[in-house]
């Protein structure tokens, strides 16, 4: 779990001790498929589309098979636009892809104690669910929908979070082309998340079978 050891990543193992015991009673299932099925489940569990999602990745044997620190996009680099370009082109994703990515933000909260960003508590999220705290991005921070999109657009609300990268899908032209179409269509952000989610969950998988396992 060499992953876990990155900053990007911190907060994960609080992820993984949720799935530990999934893995000890389904042993045959690699960690790689288990995280990339709860990732998928829980946004169609918070009210998102459904990913159309394959299986049979195989874990990685030591840390010689994993990325190196870095390789994740940051939340305030100097041009965050270009930032996220240089990030996911690399992936082979564009910027359709990156604005709709950007939207999953429409679920959770940054904790400064991991990240550095965010605030402690907010009117939203210090009673929880789950632990208190943190600063969410939308209000219903647990429903999947386009309204990341729109409190963005409208920046209404202090104690919602807004990252510089968050900020440059409304301020870069081709991003904003994006940004405003999922504002407007929910149903065209879905179709379009679904596509960059699955898109992005194969990169640098290795598959066994090598087409993988469509449930």
């Amino acid at each position: 779990m060499m992953l876990l050891k990155h900053a990007a990543n911190a907060g994960l193992v609080n992820a993984l001790n949720l799935i530990k015991d999934i893995k000890e009673k389904y042993s045959g299932i690699s960690y790689a498929d288990l995280f990339q099925l709860a990732s998928a489940t829980a946004i169609e569990e918070a009210g998102g589309p459904k990913i159309p999602m394959k299986y049979g990745r195989v874990d990685a044997s030591g840390p010689e098979d994993c990325p190196e620190e870095g390789r994740l996009p940051d939340a305030g680099p100097p041009s965050p636009a270009t930032h996220l370009r240089e990030v996911f082109y690399r992936m082979g994703l564009d910027d359709k892809d990156i604005v709709a990515l950007s939207g999953a933000h429409t679920l959770g909260r940054s904790r400064p104690e991991r990240s550095g960003w965010g605030k402690p508590e907010t009117k939203y999220t210090k009673e929880g669910p789950g632990a208190p705290g943190g600063q969410s991005w939308t209000p219903e921070w647990l429903k999947f929908d386009n309204s990341y999109f729109k409190e963005i657009k409208e920046k209404r609300d202090e104690d919602l979070l807004v990252l510089p990268t968050d900020a440059a899908i409304f301020e870069d032209s081709s991003f904003k082309v994006y940004a405003e179409k999922y504002a407007a269509d929910q149903d065209a952000f879905f179709k379009d998340y679904a596509v960059a989610h699955a898109k992005l969950s194969n990169l640098g998988a290795e598959f066994n079978p090598p087409e993988g396992i469509v449930i």
